[in-house]
Order: C-alpha cells, then structure tokens, then sequence
C-alpha cells in the first residue's frame, strides 16, 4: 500500500495579479512541499517578489487561488505566525532599535529562538541597541536574515534580504540556513539573483519569467540537463547533428555549443574520439539561457520537436546564436 502524500505548504491555481496595464503573474500554478529548500528565480519583473506577497497574505489575487498552510493567508492570524517574509526593502518604525525589532518578532512567531537571534547577531556584527534607521545596508539586510532564521517558521521567504551583505556575511548565512535547516526541516524559498553562490542549497528550482512558470523541477534535473561541448568544428557538427542545441558560438575552426538533454556513457566516449571537451552547464548559466530563450520563444520546453528528433539534409546543428533575433 502506497503511504499517502502530505499535502503541500502551498498551493497555488491559476493565480495572476495585475497592476492597472502591468499582468505581474499570469496564470501561475504552483505546489510547494514541506522540508524543501526552493530556489525562486528569473530576471528583475518576472513576478517572484508579487508572488511571495501572495504568498505572505501582504496582497491579493485578481484572479485563481493562494492556499498556505491549509488556509488563504489573507488576513489569517493562524498563518501570519507560520510564515516569515523578509524582503531588501524591510520596513521597520523609524524609532525602532535592533532589539525592538527582535522583541517583536518573538511575540509574532510561536517558534522564536532568542538564543539563536542572539548568536546571529553576533556573528553578523550587528549593534543590537543602535536604531535601525541607523544601521548601514548591510547591517540592516543581517537583521532580516536574523528574524528570518531565528523564527523558524514552517515557510521562510527570502526575497534578496541578502544582498547588501558582503560575502563574509552572506556565507555564514548560508552556512547557517543550511546547519539549522538540517536540525529543524522547514520550507525556505530563496529569491535571488545571486545563482552560483546559493546553488549547493537549492533543492528545487522554481523559474518565473514574464509572471509564468518556465521550470518546476528537482534542481539536480535542472543541473544535468545541459552541456557544453567545445571543439573541433566537423567534430562539433557530427556529434550534435541529432541534437536540440542553443547558444553557439564559433573562434575559426572551433564551436562551442550548448546541448540539451542528458547525455549517456555512450555519448562521453563518442564526444572523446571525436577529441570534444564536456563540461556541464552552471544552474545559473542554465536559468539565464532558459530565460533569453523563452524571450525568443525558442527554447526547448516550447518547442514541438522532441529532442531526438532527427532533421533532414546535413548534420548541420541547430544553434541559435546569442544576440540574435
């Protein structure tokens, strides 16, 4: 007997939020599970910050449905203590000092762990006694990373809070999510330009473009699922002839092409007869195509040709050169 699913932290259907002319989401249908660290990406307009307001019960929908936690987050005290949304642009009361936002935060969040605010702050050289409006931009991004870490709560939203941090800081922040995830599982979305450096956390990628879903997928799928072969140009050709490929480019008598899809033990040996270097696609490298490509309403996903397909005539492959179109 198969064990029954739990249900999902969130659920979302159809969900689209518009702004007078401006659509920020556009039909977006969405599960979120428990214990996952999610990955929120796309490029600045996308819809991910409109998209973790919904989720936050801080707006509404104009049309679909938003279910967090079993319940619309709307104006739901049940939920207002079960979901933490830090964001860049934190809003606090303009006397409020480091320790008054913390005092709040333990009275808002049933979880709250003072000890381990305490420590972060520490380890974060924040000044608990100086007022926020007084804080420099990196010490009021380690405040939200405190309150957002410290509250545990079952869904924790980072929108970039991070992003003013200098690397020092954004490491034990990522070293610190990743040791307290693992003592206390939770659901973590991570909005962030910043790809490469939260890539070994991420366990789910979501990616928004143009207020759509271009990919919901295990971010170990999403990480294996391009190459870039780099060689002789005949050898290049061959080996790619059957294959769906994007972003070429070509210095005299070498290309350099990325291929989609998997590739098999078969494959690496063939690719190393024919005297062609592999190397696997960064996350980032893989979202920012994926992203350029649906722009051009040539990417992979949309196009109606498998990717085995074979095509007629010379082994010509099929690239799509960067800057075109």
């Amino acid at each position: 007997m198969t064990a029954p699913t739990a249900a999902p932290v969130v659920a979302v259907r159809d969900l689209s939020r518009a702004y007078a002319d401006v659509v920020a989401l556009d039909g977006v249908s969405l599960d979120l599970h428990g214990d996952t660290i999610y990955g929120l990406l796309g490029r600045n307009g996308a819809g991910k910050t409109t998209l973790m307001r919904l989720l936050a019960g801080h707006d509404f929908a104009t049309a679909g449905t938003v279910e967090v936690l079993g319940g619309h987050p709307l104006e739901n005290d049940r939920i207002l203590g079960q979901v933490t949304f830090v964001s860049e642009g934190q809003s606090y009361p303009p006397d409020f000092r480091v320790a008054h936002v913390l005092k709040a935060a333990a009275l808002l969040y049933p979880n709250w762990d003072q000890s381990f605010a305490d420590s972060l702050l520490e380890e974060l050289a924040v000044p608990r006694g100086r007022r926020v409006k007084k804080l420099s931009r990196g010490q009021r991004s380690a405040v939200g990373v405190v309150v957002g870490l410290a509250s545990r709560a079952p869904l924790t939203l980072f929108d970039e809070p991070y992003v003013g941090l200098d690397a020092v800081a954004r490491q034990i922040f990522y070293d610190r999510l990743l040791a307290d995830y693992a003592e206390h599982p939770r659901t973590f979305v991570l909005s962030t330009h910043l790809i490469d450096e939260v890539g070994d956390l991420i366990e789910r990628v979501v990616l928004l473009d143009g207020g759509r879903v271009l990919i919901d997928e295990d971010a170990e799928a999403v990480r294996g699922r391009a190459t870039t072969v780099t060689g002789p140009l005949a050898g290049v050709d061959t080996f790619t002839a059957a294959r769906q490929c994007t972003h070429g480019e070509r210095l005299g008598n070498l290309r350099r092409v990325t291929v989609h899809g998997a590739l098999g033990a078969g494959d690496r040996r063939w690719a190393e007869e024919l005297g062609l270097t592999l190397e696997p696609v960064s996350l980032q490298q893989y979202v920012v195509r994926a992203a350029t490509q649906d722009t051009r309403q040539d990417t992979t996903q949309n196009s109606s040709e498998p990717e085995d397909a074979h095509r007629p005539g010379p082994p010509e492959p099929r690239v799509i050169p960067e800057g075109t179109r």
